[in-house]
């Protein structure tokens, strides 16, 4: 079985309990429009998720609210073919589809099992002037619990691609852990142990999902 860690569980483990915070940015960054967008998008996927996780609706109404929220603020189809490595290229069309369909319901599992786990306001979050990485931004955020009791304040930087056209979450880098490296080295390191067969990883995740 794969391991369970993920890019979305990152996610949904840091955004419902956080206060959003903005430094004060450098001229030069503040009158570029693409970066002052980033650090809005930052905030403002942090306040949609935060009110999905404390809203309530049916089981089944929250878990749509979820896919719509992921599908907009995530390149969920980029992440995971990111995550599969060479083995994408080698797939065949009918192993993509379906590895991309398990992979979109592996995300959506993970933010239902926690989006709730973390009290509203839990954290408080200051998010730093961004940064360009050729086409990649970069959102630097310093996390710490509110009232700055508990533990030495992380960093989380939030990687932002614009591949898809518009401004979407690519990776989440944990105090210098890519989370979409690690889970790129889970899934190589179970199909190295299965074989190279990507038929066994797509088991794997139909099992991990409760489909057999």
């Amino acid at each position: 079985m794969p391991n369970r860690r993920h890019l979305i569980g990152g996610l949904a483990a840091l955004l419902p309990a956080m206060t959003w915070l903005t430094a004060t940015a450098p001229a030069a960054a503040a009158e570029d429009d693409a970066l002052a967008q980033a650090t809005q998008f930052i905030r403002d996927s942090g306040n949609r998720l935060a009110a999905l996780a404390h809203d309530s609706p049916s089981p089944e109404e929250k878990n749509r609210r979820l896919q719509s929220f992921l599908d907009e603020v995530v390149d969920v189809d980029g992440v995971a073919r990111f995550c599969l490595g060479r083995f994408w290229r080698t797939a065949t069309p009918g192993q993509q589809q379906d590895y991309l369909h398990l992979f979109r319901q592996v995300l959506l599992n993970s933010v239902s099992a926690r989006v709730n786990d973390y009290p509203q306001g839990q954290m408080q979050v200051t998010i730093s002037p961004p940064v360009r990485n050729g086409s990649t931004i970069e959102v630097p955020t310093i996390v710490a619990r509110a009232g700055g009791n508990g533990g030495t304040p992380a960093r989380v930087t939030w990687m932002l691609g614009t591949d898809t056209g518009r401004l979407r979450i690519i990776d989440i880098v944990a105090e210098g852990m890519s989370l979409r490296l690690t889970q790129r080295s889970d899934y190589i390191s179970f199909l190295a142990r299965n074989d190279n067969n990507l038929d066994t990883l797509l088991r794997a995740l139909r099992q991990q999902l409760g489909a057999g």
